[in-house]
């Protein structure tokens, strides 16, 4: 029985020793299975933060890329702004200039300018719109001009040349600017000698200037000026000449007509409207 027992006890013994052998063999392969499992995932996760880190600065990249184009964006549409101001200012005030020299005239009457007389010019070369000089050939602009000391008198309006100049004027008050540079132009070469002349050149050149044809319009009001320093119509005439050497890009040249008109017109609504002119281009010069 003992015997028996003891066979029992070392059986048990051994399979107990057998146990706990295997599960030393075991814990250092659990061990290192959980260390390899451990650094897979610190990898892993070093990966996954790097990855990140390269889609943060990428995303901040582009956000910065982003602010730049609209930044750009916004100094086009500015730049963009300010032109369409300019322009916008331009027209409004040749609308208001024109508009206010025809209701003037229109309140004073056709034929109540009465400056010193002179010939006539030719058309322009350059025109586009000129035409055919309906009657005699106007004389070469190499006679004596008009002005302070001719003594040419000017011819009062007849009712052939008063229909020819209202003709052109009522096209340029409806805006058929081709049709009034037209009208004034033949106009002043069958009427060279007539009362109404000088406003004859003086709105020529308005029909050229409100479409932009400031050549042709510059030549028209130094023509007026020229041969007929004293009318009427020369402050306005010598405004206008300052306003197309401006749209011509000739500044320095503009700006000191536009000086010349408030100093030779002191009290004229031509050197209220120099001074406006040069107080914009002052300011545009400051912003710039």
């Amino acid at each position: 029985m003992k015997t028996a027992l003891a066979k029992q006890f070392k059986a048990r013994l051994g399979m107990a020793g057998a146990i706990a052998s295997a599960m030393l063999f075991a814990v250092p392969v659990l061990a290192q299975d959980s260390r390899l499992s451990l650094a897979d995932r610190v990898s892993r996760l070093e990966q996954q933060a790097q990855a990140q880190n390269q889609g943060g600065t990428g995303m901040v990249n582009q956000v910065q890329q982003l602010q730049a184009q609209v930044q750009q964006l916004q100094g086009q549409v500015e730049e963009l702004q300010h032109q369409l101001q300019d322009m916008q200012d331009k027209s409004k005030a040749q609308y208001i200039d024109l508009d206010s020299r025809l209701g003037r005239l229109e309140g004073k009457g056709a034929g109540t300018n009465t400056p010193a007389a002179g010939p006539g010019a030719p058309a322009s070369s350059g025109s586009a719109a000129s035409a055919p000089a309906p009657g005699n050939a106007a004389p070469s602009t190499a006679a004596a001009p008009a002005g302070a000391g001719s003594s040419a008198p000017a011819t009062a309006p007849d009712a052939a040349s008063q229909a020819a100049y209202d003709a052109a004027f009522k096209a340029l008050r409806a805006g058929d600017y081709a049709q009034a540079s037209r009208g004034f132009r033949g106009f002043i070469q069958q009427y060279p000698n007539n009362s109404l002349t000088p406003n004859a050149w003086y709105w020529l050149g308005e029909s050229y200037y409100v479409t932009m044809n400031y050549p042709v319009a510059l030549e028209a009001f130094q023509r007026l000026l020229s041969q007929f320093p004293q009318s009427e119509k020369a402050p306005d005439a010598l405004l206008k000449v300052g306003y197309s050497q401006l749209e011509l890009k000739q500044t320095d040249a503009g700006k000191a007509t536009l000086q010349s008109v408030t100093s030779k017109y002191p009290s004229s609504r031509a050197a209220s409207l120099a001074q406006e002119r040069l107080r914009r281009l002052q300011l545009q010069s400051a912003i710039r």
